[in-house]
C-alpha cells in the first residue's frame, strides 16, 4: 500500500491515533465531546485525589508512631489517627468513584468509534468491485472484521482511558520525590520505569510475530469452517467429512501452538517486569529505611514512600499491558485497515450525474474487455437492444455471455469502446442509479437466510404486503407459498437451500417483478431446472420481459427461440446473428448447437417416457448404460 493507514511492523501508534480521533471527536456528535471533556476532568481529578492517598496513609503511620506533627493547612477533626483512617478510606473511595465516572462518560465515545469505522468497513467492501469479492474468502473478511472491530475498541480505551492518567500519574510522583525527598529518588524511579519500558517494548515486539501466527491461523481455521459449512451437500455427496475435519484441525494445531506459545511468552513478561520493578523498589525503600536509621525521615516517611511506589506500581504494570493491548490492537486491525485501503475499482466519475431511461435502448460499441491483459474476453463486440425489445446471447461455455451483463451492471470498466442507455455511457452517470434500473435474474440464484417475504420485498424494500403478494401472483409462486404453514414468513434457510431450484427461480422473477426495472437480464436463468420445470418458468420469464428491453443470456436454445434477435459469440466475438429460424438455415455454429441439444432433448424425454412406463408397472427392456 503507498499509505498504509495502519502498521504494526512500523509501530505507528500516533498515526491511528490521528485517523481515529475523528471518530473520538466526531464533529456532528457535540454531546459525544462534551462527554469527552467531562470525563477527562473527572480522571485529571481522579489522579490529583489518588497522590492525596498516601499522605493521608503517612499521616496517620506517624500519629500512631508519636513521630512529626500532622500539617497546619489539615482541618482539627482530622487530628486523631481514627479520624485519618477514615480519610484515608474515604479519599480511596472518592478515587475510584472518579475513575468509574470516567470510564463510565467514555463508553459511548469509545462504542461510537467502534461502530462508525465498521460501518466504514462494511460499506467501503461493498464498494468495492465483484474482482476483489472473488478473489477474498469470506470467512476471512468476517474474522478479520470481528477482530479489527476489538481493536479498535482497544486501542481507542487505553490510550485515552490509561496511557494519559498513568503520565499524568508519573509526573505528580515525580514532582512529590524531588520536593520532599531529593533527586535521588526521582533517578532511581527514572532508572526503573526506563528499564521496565525497555524492556517491555522489547518482548511486546517479539510476542507480536506470534500473534500474528495466531491470527493468521485463527483465520484460516474459521475461512475453513465456514467453506465446508455453506457447502454441507458438498462434502456429504462425496464423504469427506473426514477430510474436511482433518483440514479444520491442521489450521487449529497451528493456532494451538502459536497460542500456547502466547500465554509462554507472556508469563516470561510479566516475570522480567517484576524483577525490575522489583529492583527499583528495593533502592527506594533501602534509601528511605537508611535515612530512618539517621533520622532523617520518619517511619511516616517510610511507609509513604512505600504506598507511593506500590501505588505507582499499579500504573507502571499498566504500561506493559496497555502497550501490549495497544500493539496487539494494532495487529488486529492492520488488516482492517488494509480493507479501508484497497481501492473501489469501479468509481463514479466527479459530478455524475442520474441514469434518465426514457425509452431503454441498450447499445455496445466494439467493446473490448478483458479481466487479464493477457487473455481478452471481448473483441470488438457490438450489438443493441432497442427498447422493449429482446435479444439473446448463446454461445460456447467461456465464450464470454456472462461477462456481458456484469458489463451491463458496470462490475467492471470495458477497455474499450462504450456501453451506452438511450445513448448514456454508463461509465458517466453513477452507478446507484445505474443499477437501479436494470433487474436480474441470475442462474444461481442465492437468497438471504431470511423469510420468502424479505427475499421478494428485497426487490423495493418499501413495497407493502399486497405488492409482495402480487409479485408471488405473477412469479407463480403464491398457491405454494399460501400452502406453507408459516406463508410468507417461512423461512428460507442458507442462501435458500429450503428450497427446490424452480422455487428459487420464482422467488428471484417475483423480487425482480417488484422491482419492476425498464431494463431485464435474464443470466441463464433456466439452465439449472429440469425441461418440466424449465417450462414453467419460461412462462414467468416471459411475463416478467414484457414491455421491457431484454436481454437474455442462454444456455438452452429452446428459451430463446422467440427472442427478436440471437447473438452467437464464441471466443469473444460475434460469429453469426439473426432470429431463430435464420440462424437455423445458415447451417453454422447455432444450428450445430441446436441440433446437439434438441439430440439431447429427445433422448431425456425418451427416458423418463421409460421411467413413466415402469411407475405404470410395464416392464420394460433397455439397452445397458455404459
Amino acid at each position: 500500500m503507498a499509505d498504509k493507514t495502519v502498521s504494526a511492523d512500523t509501530g505507528s501508534t500516533f498515526r491511528t491515533l490521528k485517523n481515529l480521533w475523528p471518530y473520538m471527536w466526531p464533529s456532528d456528535r457535540r454531546d459525544l465531546k462534551m462527554r469527552v471533556v467531562v470525563a477527562t476532568l473527572f480522571l485529571v481529578m481522579a489522579k490529583i485525589v489518588l497522590v492525596l492517598v498516601p499522605y493521608f496513609y503517612k499521616w496517620a503511620t506517624d500519629v500512631l508512631a508519636g513521630e512529626g506533627s500532622l500539617p497546619a493547612y489539615l482541618p482539627a477533626f482530622l487530628a486523631g489517627p481514627i479520624m485519618l483512617v477514615v480519610a484515608y478510606n474515604l479519599v480511596r473511595i472518592v478515587q475510584l468513584g472518579f475513575n468509574q465516572l470516567r470510564d463510565a462518560l467514555f463508553a459511548s465515545v469509545g462504542q461510537h468509534a467502534v461502530r462508525q469505522l465498521a460501518y466504514k468497513t462494511f460499506v467501503h467492501m461493498h464498494e468495492l468491485s465483484l474482482r476483489f469479492h472473488l478473489e477474498r474468502r469470506t470467512g476471512g473478511l468476517s474474522r478479520i472484521i470481528e477482530r479489527g472491530t476489538k481493536g479498535i475498541d482497544t486501542i481507542v480505551r487505553f490510550t485515552i482511558l490509561n496511557t494519559l492518567p498513568t503520565l499524568l500519574e508519573f509526573a505528580l510522583a515525580a514532582g512529590i520525590f524531588a520536593y520532599a525527598y531529593g533527586w535521588a529518588y526521582v533517578a532511581i524511579i527514572a532508572v526503573t520505569v526506563g528499564l521496565y519500558i525497555v524492556f517491555t517494548i522489547k518482548a511486546s515486539d517479539w510476542r507480536i510475530g506470534i500473534r500474528r501466527q495466531m491470527n493468521d491461523s485463527d483465520t484460516d481455521a474459521n475461512t475453513k469452517a465456514i467453506d465446508s459449512l455453506l457447502n454441507f451437500e458438498t462434502v456429504k455427496y462425496f464423504n469427506n467429512e473426514g477430510m474436511e475435519a482433518s483440514r479444520f484441525d491442521r489450521s487449529m494445531a497451528r493456532y494451538e501452538d502459536a497460542a500456547t506459545r502466547i500465554w509462554t511468552s507472556l508469563g516470561w513478561l510479566n516475570f522480567g517486569q517484576g524483577v525490575i520493578f522489583g529492583l527499583g523498589m528495593m533502592a527506594a525503600m533501602g534509601l528511605s529505611a537508611w535515612e530512618v536509621m539517621r533520622g532523617t525521615q520518619t517511619v511516616g516517611d517510610f511507609v509513604f514512600i512505600n504506598a507511593m511506589l506500590m501505588q505507582l506500581s499499579i500504573p507502571l504494570n499498566f504500561i506493559g499491558f496497555v502497550y501490549r493491548e495497544i500493539r496487539q490492537g494494532l495487529t488486529d486491525i492492520e488488516q482492517m485497515f488494509d480493507l479501508l485501503d484497497v481501492p473501489a475499482e469501479v468509481n463514479d466519475k466527479p459530478g455524475a450525474r442520474s441514469l434518465a431511461v426514457a425509452e431503454g435502448n441498450v447499445r455496445f460499441d466494439n467493446v473490448v474487455f478483458a479481466y487479464d491483459p493477457e487473455r481478452p474476453i471481448l473483441k470488438g463486440v457490438s450489438f443493441e437492444i432497442p427498447a422493449g425489445r429482446t435479444v439473446a446471447v448463446v454461445g460456447p461455455s467461456g465464450a464470454g455471455k456472462s461477462t456481458i451483463s456484469r458489463l451491463l451492471f458496470r462490475f467492471y470498466d470495458i477497455q474499450r469502446g462504450a456501453v451506452t442507455i438511450d445513448g448514456q455511457d454508463v461509465r458517466d452517470v453513477t452507478q446507484e442509479s445505474l443499477r437501479a434500473a436494470i433487474g436480474m435474474v441470475p442462474q444461481d440464484t442465492v437468497l438471504f437466510n431470511d423469510t420468502i417475504a424479505y427475499n421478494i420485498r428485497y426487490g423495493r424494500p418499501d413495497a407493502s404486503e399486497q405488492e409482495v403478494r402480487r409479485a408471488a401472483e405473477l412469479a407463480q409462486i403464491g398457491p405454494f407459498i399460501e400452502s406453507l404453514p408459516d406463508g410468507y414468513k417461512t423461512m428460507v434457510g442458507e442462501r435458500g437451500l429450503k428450497l427446490s431450484g424452480g422455487e428459487k427461480q420464482r422467488v428471484a422473477i417475483a423480487r425482480t417483478i417488484l422491482k419492476a426495472p425498464p431494463i431485464l437480464i435474464l443470466d441463464e436463468a433456466t439452465s439449472a431446472l429440469d425441461t418440466h420445470t424449465e417450462q414453467e418458468i419460461q412462462a414467468a420469464l416471459d411475463l416478467v420481459s414484457k414491455g421491457r428491453t431484454t436481454l437474455v443470456i442462454a444456455h438452452r436454445l429452446s428459451t430463446v427461440i422467440g427472442a427478436d434477435e440471437i447473438i452467437v459469440l464464441k471466443d469473444g466475438a460475434i460469429t453469426e446473428r439473426g432470429t431463430h429460424r435464420a440462424l437455423l438455415d445458415m447451417g453454422g455454429l447455432y444450428a450445430e448447437m441446436w441440433s446437439r441439444q434438441l439430440e439431447a432433448s429427445e433422448a431425456e424425454e425418451r427416458l423418463r417416457q421409460a421411467r413413466e412406463t415402469d411407475e405404470m408397472g410395464v416392464i420394460v427392456r433397455r439397452p445397458p448404460v455404459y
